[in-house]
């Protein structure tokens, strides 16, 4: 009854910090923390202590698998180099330059213990992404963000998964680089192979709510065979996701998507605020342990401080490499732009007239093109490169891979506690102040480019429902190629008896099918615009849950 009675505050908790962020404007997340720190110090509250291989294991794993079904495919391939920059280049570059620092401040402690402790204050935490698409900050910016706190989890725990056995024995530096590069490779394979398998189960399965059940299970077969064959398991969590992502538009329901994302969103508030929660609570246990060990908290929160200003100064540096590098590239890229208008002039008609290999081929041209505009809209610069900078906030896989630190590593626990004293300092200063950052920087304002957007796709779905409507094949009910307002508010009308009944249940029952197969032809469309790049993941999103929505509705009222 005791631990029932936990779950429950600790679940009324969360959700209660999810609903009064909002207000007060500070992220939930760090409400959680103080919530967790202030109960810990209750007199009757008992030192609370997790394994840290629930978290790693029985958290992690459905936690990104959530947030890379969400994380749009076309936007991640866009800006694949920006992110794999951030998520495992500056991951290694800070592990190895924090080694030296701890190496050189902890007399004890030799250079494999100094670049696991680097590592594990590498990861950055998703809360960033909240934070700045709540501002409204280019999408571009929530993308690249987004996709770095997915994959950098992985690459930090590889690295320090190599630090912890050069720990016990000598480890060549090939070695490392070669378990690496299998750990990333063998993961996105598996993942992406488990992803690609269950979307074609889970079409298979009609009733809506044992599909959902069926992916709770996706991320951990993602992650139990990668685990055994040595690589990271997270990554191939991540890589189901996103398989999961592209293939659920085409292979799934209207009903199975919209039950995956309420209650995939559901089961990610509990999960991540419940971890935010414990954080805060675990802090009156790591102080005891440190004190035990006969230093003081004042011995972690100097070498905390010296060690986030030193990752925010590499992650600045590595950033702004970054930018200029996407700069130079998106020159290159947009320089092409006149020999592929060339190309796409030269092959007219190909789609319609010329074989599948040509079509491909325009496809690919179509594609360039779009990237290009894509590029050159909503360029990086030296503006959201500081967003990127400052929105590096540490958090639960800091505390938690720190907690995996063997237990005979020396300064163990004044090391977790410079983790937590990191990830929770981050979480403060930087939560707090990155929207106020944001607004001060003044980074373009898209939102009226966005809405045009917008408006050009309506007109072209817009365009398809006329179409439909006048095709005698389709639509053999001629009252219905007057008006689709006409019709829905027929569709709607409870006034009426008799003969009259009978004429206009046969025409809503005609406007519903009609309407699906204007459903089903704007999807398609949809698809296919989505393929060629030709509009933002935003726009082609929220068109699809439209069509989503509409598809439920007329289950709803379909006659039983």
């Amino acid at each position: 009854m005791e631990i029932l009675g936990i779950i429950v505050v600790c679940v009324l908790a969360v959700a209660g910090a999810n609903q009064l962020a909002p207000r007060v404007r500070i992220a939930a997340p760090l409400l959680l923390v103080a919530v967790g720190v202030a109960v810990s110090y209750f007199p009757e509250v008992p030192d609370i202590s997790v394994n840290p291989e629930v978290i790693l294991i029985g958290v992690l794993p459905p936690l990104l698998y959530a947030a890379a079904v969400a994380l749009p495919a076309m936007d991640f391939k866009r800006d694949f180099q920006a992110i794999s920059g951030l998520s495992i280049a500056l991951v290694i570059i800070s592990a190895l330059l924090l080694g030296l620092f701890f190496m050189w401040i902890l007399p004890d402690a030799d250079y494999a213990t100094g670049v696991a402790l680097g590592a594990i204050l590498s990861p950055t935490d998703a809360v960033a992404t909240t934070t700045v698409r709540r501002v409204g900050a280019p999408q571009r910016l929530v993308t690249v963000l987004s996709g770095e706190s997915l994959f950098n989890d992985a690459s930090a725990l590889v690295v320090l998964r190599a630090s912890i056995a050069a720990m016990a024995t000598s480890v060549s530096l090939i070695g490392v680089a070669v378990s690496f590069v299998w750990a990333i490779i063998a993961a996105v394979v598996v993942g992406g192979l488990v992803g690609f398998v269950f979307v074609r189960i889970r079409e298979g399965v009609p009733n809506v709510v044992v599909a959902t059940a069926i992916s709770f299970t996706t991320p951990y077969i993602a992650y139990i065979p990668t685990e055994l064959m040595g690589a990271s398991g997270l990554v191939a969590a991540v890589a189901a996701g996103l398989v999961t992502g592209r293939g659920s538009i085409r292979r799934l329901t209207a009903a199975h998507r919209q039950s995956d994302q309420q209650t995939w969103a559901t089961v990610e508030l509990l999960l991540e605020g419940g971890v935010f929660l414990l954080m805060g609570l675990e802090l009156k246990a790591l102080v005891g342990d440190v004190w035990e060990s006969n230093e003081t908290v004042w011995h972690a929160v100097w070498p905390a401080a010296i060690a986030f200003v030193l990752l925010m100064i590499i992650r600045l540096g590595v950033v702004m490499t970054l930018v200029a590098w996407i700069a130079r590239r998106s020159r290159r890229v947009i320089a092409r732009e006149p020999l592929l208008e060339q190309m796409q002039d030269r092959l007219g008609d190909a789609e319609v007239s010329a074989d599948r290999m040509t079509r491909r081929f325009q496809r690919r041209i179509d594609r360039r093109l779009a990237d290009i505009d894509y590029y050159r809209t909503t360029s990086i610069g030296v503006r959201e490169g500081y967003v990127v900078a400052w929105a590096g906030m540490r958090g639960v896989v800091t505390l938690a891979a720190a907690q995996t630190l063997p237990a005979g590593t020396p300064y163990r626990s004044l090391l977790v506690l410079i983790a937590f004293v990191v990830a929770a300092g981050s979480l403060l200063l930087q939560g707090s102040t990155l929207g106020s950052f944001i607004k001060l920087l003044k980074l373009p304002d898209h939102r009226a480019d966005a809405a045009d957007e917008r408006r050009r796709l309506n007109r072209e779905m817009v365009a398809i429902s006329v179409e439909v409507l006048h095709d005698p094949v389709v639509c053999s009910d001629g009252m219905l190629a007057r008006n689709v307002q006409q019709i829905r508010m027929l569709e709607d009308d409870d006034d009426f008896d008799g003969d009259t009944l009978d004429l206009r249940l046969h025409n809503a029952a005609e406007m519903r099918r009609v309407r699906r197969v204007i459903i089903d032809r704007q999807r398609v469309e949809l698809i296919d615009l989505r393929d060629r790049g030709a509009y933002s993941s935003e726009a082609l999103t929220l068109a699809l849950a439209r069509l989503d929505a509409e598809e439920i509705s007329l289950g709803a009222h379909a006659p039983r």
